[in-house]
């Protein structure tokens, strides 16, 4: 193989997902068997890289200042859950059993890992908080240590009394994620999430 070829190898393997032989396929088919497709995803990847950013608000993707669920004028603000990552987001947008807005964290507190509160996109959150904005707090977290752990430092964070606090937590088994639950289990876990205290 070509040092460039390598180098695209090596750069594709470090995407999630991808070991040394999917990299390898992906290169191949790109470079060999479907040249004619390489433009395109180079031209797809530099306008997404040059328009994509974190929605002000909630930190889902978007291309201006507000994502397209804060920008919808038909979602209720004042009742908002609270995921690890993007693609959180979309499994529960997918299962169609909310239609709140969200806060994407990008991540959880893992001081094993070096993720502490200043890692997570908490200000906009606590803003929201702050400014009366929200009503309801559905933690949608991992049911594990590092998500149980972040939902106890949002909780220790919100003024008692003022927002209701309820976590997902039936149908999600112990260890799992949003991300990887069918829709049947995501909109069961929604509809019987519990008071937070």
């Amino acid at each position: 193989m070509t040092p460039a070829f390598e180098k695209l190898q090596k750069h594709l393997k470090q995407l999630p997902g991808l070991g040394y032989r999917s990299a390898e396929r992906i290169a191949l088919n790109l470079l060999v068997e479907r040249p004619e497709r390489l433009p395109a995803l180079v031209a797809a990847l530099q306008t997404a890289a040059a328009s994509v950013r974190r929605c002000t608000r909630c930190g889902n993707l978007a291309e201006g200042e507000l994502c397209a669920i804060c920008a919808d004028e038909r979602r209720p603000t004042g009742v908002v859950c609270v995921v690890e990552q993007v693609p959180d987001l979309v499994a529960i947008e997918r299962s169609g059993a909310f239609r709140g807005t969200y806060h994407v964290l990008h991540g959880k507190l893992s001081p094993v890992q070096g993720i502490a509160p200043e890692h997570l996109n908490l200000v906009p959150l606590i803003a929201r908080l702050e400014a009366g904005d929200i009503q309801e707090l559905i933690l949608a977290l991992s049911n594990d240590v590092e998500g149980e752990a972040t939902c106890h430092y949002l909780v220790d964070r919100i003024p008692a009394g003022k927002v209701k606090v309820s976590r997902i937590g039936f149908g999600l088994p112990s260890g799992g994620g949003v991300l990887y639950a069918d829709s049947v289990t995501l909109k069961s876990a929604l509809e019987g999430r519990r008071n937070y205290s």
